[in-house]
């Protein structure tokens, strides 16, 4: 039960990600309270809603998901149309605009 509690509190915060800005995985697990969980946050990004904005999600660096449906080049072309650009499958000026609220 604790799991799809966890799952359940992920999808929530994915969908409060702002269209043109970013979010890590490593943010949104310890949002959730799981700081240690980011690659079960990939996990769950990569088999969850498919209406929910998980091209949204990078990792530590601003890099894009090598396991995105569609690849990189997919996820790289879906932020831009958010006004979110990318070099070399890294989101550029990923501090700025990266999505982390306050806990």
């Amino acid at each position: 039960m604790q799991e799809a509690n966890f799952r359940h509190q992920i999808e929530l915060l994915v969908a409060c990600v702002p269209s043109g800005q970013v979010t890590t995985y490593g943010d949104l697990a310890a949002l959730a309270g799981s700081p240690r969980a980011s690659r079960i946050v990939g996990g769950i990004a990569h088999y969850g809603n498919p209406a929910l904005p998980w091209h949204r999600l990078v990792n530590r660096f601003g890099g894009l998901a090598s396991g995105f449906h569609g690849g990189r080049d997919a996820q790289a072309q879906i932020l831009a149309q958010e006004g979110v650009s990318s070099t070399k499958y890294i989101v550029n000026n990923f501090e700025e605009i990266r999505w982390k609220p306050s806990l």
